[in-house]
């Protein structure tokens, strides 16, 4: 089933000089990218993006961090986008995360995991209307 999903590569990549590297793995998975977009994410996008979490220890930390500098957006579409998109950027945690996926081959930390994907056709639609 087509679907479209949100992506974002997130500032310590961008400032790691990965962004090149990730986007072609984006880009061999045969989606189409629909939109892509070098830019900085507001505060006011962060809060709406990350709503759910506001109240919790780790919600200044997180605002702080995916507005401390450049990211790449995106828009990618194609069959079952949401799904192998998260499959090719694997776990959350990049020590969980399988060698050849793009958290585990490039992760650090989790505070800081390279990568964000929508995990439902659902937040994808919510997330692109937030950052496009």
């Amino acid at each position: 089933m087509d679907q479209r999903t949100y992506i974002m590569i997130k500032p310590d990549a961008v400032a790691r000089g990965l962004v090149g590297r990730i986007l072609a793995r984006f880009e061999d998975t045969g989606l189409t990218f629909e939109r892509l977009e070098y830019g900085v994410v507001t505060a006011e996008q962060a809060a709406a993006n990350y709503a759910e979490h506001e109240g919790k220890p780790f919600y200044a930390g997180l605002i702080s961090y995916i507005t401390s500098g450049p990211v790449v957006k995106m828009v990618l579409s194609g069959p079952d986008a949401v799904v192998v998109c998260r499959k090719l950027m694997g776990a959350t945690n990049p020590r969980d995360a399988a060698p050849g996926t793009i958290r585990g081959d490039f992760g650090l930390i989790m505070d800081a995991n390279i990568v964000h994907g929508s995990d439902s056709p659902e937040s994808a639609e919510r997330e692109i209307s937030i950052f496009f």
